[in-house]
């Protein structure tokens, strides 16, 4: 080897945070798909306010991060 130490890379954390969000939302996602009322989307934003937040500020810490 010529000196270099191998340093291992973690996923970014906004990736990480997104898909931590996406699998909190999993089982609401599917029921949305199966059967779209805006009543179960008001109740998905309710119940998960923290996940949808993730999700949608994933871009912004996406460029924070870089």
């Amino acid at each position: 080897m010529n000196g270099r130490r191998r340093s291992w890379r973690l996923p970014p954390i906004p990736l990480l945070l997104a898909l931590l969000a996406l699998l909190d939302l999993r089982t609401e996602l599917q029921l949305l798909s199966d059967h779209f009322t805006f009543t179960s989307l008001a109740a998905l934003a309710e119940h998960h306010p923290l996940a949808l937040s993730v999700l949608v500020l994933t871009p912004w810490l996406w460029t924070r991060c870089r």
